[in-house]
Formats: C-alpha cells, structure tokens, sequence
C-alpha cells in the first residue's frame, strides 16, 4: 500500500495505489501509476471541472489500469468508455472501476481500438500512447506492447482519433518531449489541430520530458497554440503550487 506519489516518474512497486476516493490495483497489469500519468489525469479533469473542456461522453483508448478514467469521472459527469487491448489489464481496469464510486458511469470495454465498433462519437477522447516507438525493445514482452507500436502507434492513435471524435471534439494525449517536433508534424498530416500544449519536467532544475497536448479536427478555426508548463519539484524537492493544485483531490498526503 502506498499514499505517496511516485517520485520522479518512478512507478510504484505496490501491489496498489491509494488515492483519496478510489484505489487502482496495479499487479496484473504492465504499466503502473507514474507520477506523469496523474499529472496528465488531474489536468484533465481540472478542465472539466472548470468547464474548460465540455465532457459529456469520453473515451479513454489504451485504458491500462483504468487510471485516467476514474479521475475524469471524480471531477466530472461524463459517461466514459475504456478500451484495452490487453487481457490483464483489461480485467484488472474492470475491477478497479467496478470498486469505483463511479461504475455505473465508466464502462471497460476489450478489443482493439483500430477495429472496435465504438457506440457513437465521443466529444472528448485521451490516451497515454506507447511512447517508445522505434526504439530498442527490452525483454518484457507485456511491457513491449504497452510501449511499442505493433500495438497501436502513434500514427493509427492519431487515425482513431479522427474517426471517433465528434466535429466540435477535443482530444487529448501525453506524449514524451523529445518527439515534440514529430509529433507537430504528424498532426498536421493528419489535419488535427493543436489547441494548447503543456510542458512537463519533474523539477524546475530538469529539462522538460513529457508534454500534455489538446487538440481538434477543426484546423481551420484553430488560434495560436497555447502554451503552458508544469514541474513537479521546486528546487527545494518539495510539491511546486502548480502540482499540489493539480493533486490534492488525489494524493492523500495533499
């Protein structure tokens, strides 16, 4: 058990993670709760609560633990559709939600998101994609899939995305800061817009290493991108103003 973030983007080695009204068990599954994630969660959940972002049905694509969706549907009212690939992350996202005050608004969905017959168009859709696209593979084979792309790549995210979101949709996704320029130009070939881009790095002493990135399928209305950034750590090794906003309806040492 543990109530601490994991610090510096390490993943918990717990079997599960406490969080003020929900638990995420995360022994079945390879991709665990990083301290990047529940950044990426709690902004979202922060523009839906500030009305930012008008959430009414979502989908979460590559749900892994059920982690984004649960602290969408903390700060929201949306009705949130989950799709995982992955039979054990499927079921353990299942009975995450399931143990959820929110169950009867989160439904766990398996299959592949490329071919899955979703319900209907969705005016919001997030996802942590594979971030390691293109790179040396390692020995754990669950762990290849979550991160490399004979699963689901970037560009076929990007593909479903488009596919499923309605005309007036945002999306929303967490992608690694070295493929920013990649990523500006694979969403351009993809006719999606980038409204607002948000820069992550664990402190104010580090480089950025991820970036939280809004966009939509109108290009054509699209404004000048905003552009945003979060640290984790103040040069003290302390929680900065920004994280601790963004956590403390999460973290229960917030």
């Amino acid at each position: 058990m543990t109530d601490r973030a994991p610090r510096n983007n390490r993943t918990m080695a717990n079997s599960f993670f406490q969080f003020k009204q929900f638990t995420i068990h995360q022994d079945k599954g390879a991709m665990k709760v990083t301290t990047d994630g529940c950044v990426f969660g709690a902004w979202i959940a922060a523009k839906a609560r500030n009305e930012g972002f008008n959430i009414k049905h979502c989908l979460d694509i590559g749900t892994g633990t059920g982690l984004l969706s649960l602290m969408l549907a903390q700060q929201s009212g949306a009705e949130i559709n989950t799709i995982e690939i992955d039979k054990d992350a499927f079921e353990q996202a299942s009975s995450n939600v399931a143990a959820s005050p929110w169950h009867s608004r989160v439904k766990v969905l398996q299959g592949d998101a490329r071919a899955f017959a979703f319900p209907g168009k969705y005016d919001f859709i997030m996802s942590n994609p594979p971030f390691y696209e293109n790179e040396l593979k390692g020995d754990d084979a669950r762990k290849n899939i979550a991160h490399h792309s004979e699963d689901l790549s970037l560009t076929e995210l990007l593909s479903v995305i488009k596919q499923n979101l309605a005309p007036h949709g945002i999306f929303c996704l967490l992608l690694p800061y070295k493929r920013n320029d990649v990523i500006k130009k694979m969403l351009l070939e993809k006719d999606l817009a980038i409204l607002q881009m948000v820069f992550v790095r664990q402190s104010v002493k580090h480089d950025y290493f991820r970036i939280i990135l809004s966009g939509s399928l109108d290009t054509e209305k699209q404004a000048e991108t905003l552009i945003d950034e979060i640290a984790i750590w103040d040069d003290k090794q302390q929680y900065t103003n920004e994280f601790t906003h963004l956590l403390e309806d999460y973290y229960l040492k917030l």
